[in-house]
C-alpha cells in the first residue's frame, strides 16, 4: 500500500489536538501524494482501516477531519461507509453540519486533552 497509516494516523492525532479538520488534499499531501480521485479512495480505504483499528481502543474517530475543502464536510464515503455514527440526516447543509462538529469535537477533546 502506497499509504502509512501510522502515518496518516499521527497527522490526524496533530491536527486533533490543533482542533483543526484537514481536507481531503492536505491529508495526501502528508503521505506526498497530490489529490487525484483513485488516490482519494485509496485514501478513504485506510482512513476506515484507521478508525476500525480505533475502535478496539474506545477512541473516537479520525477519519471525520478529512473534510472536502467546498464545504468543509466529509465526503459521501464517509456517510455511507458507517462513519456518520448511525445519523440518518442529510449530508450538507447546517444538520449535517451540526452532526460533524459533535464528532469531530469528540476526537478535538480526546486528543487535545479537552
Amino acid at each position: 500500500m502506497f499509504l502509512d497509516p501510522e502515518e496518516l494516523r499521527a497527522f490526524l492525532i496533530a491536527a486533533a489536538r490543533a482542533r483543526e479538520s484537514v481536507t481531503y488534499s492536505e491529508a495526501l499531501q502528508s503521505q506526498g501524494y497530490a489529490f487525484t480521485r483513485p488516490k482519494m479512495r485509496a485514501l478513504c480505504s485506510v482512513l476506515g482501516d484507521i478508525d476500525a483499528e480505533g475502535r478496539g481502543r474506545d477512541e473516537p474517530e479520525l477519519a471525520v477531519l478529512v473534510v472536502r475543502q467546498s464545504d468543509g464536510l466529509p465526503g459521501q464515503g464517509w456517510w455511507t461507509m458507517g462513519g456518520a455514527d448511525g445519523y440518518s440526516g442529510p449530508w450538507e447543509g447546517p444538520e449535517a453540519r451540526r452532526h460533524v462538529t459533535c464528532l469531530q469535537n469528540r476526537a478535538f477533546d480526546y486528543w487535545g486533552g479537552a
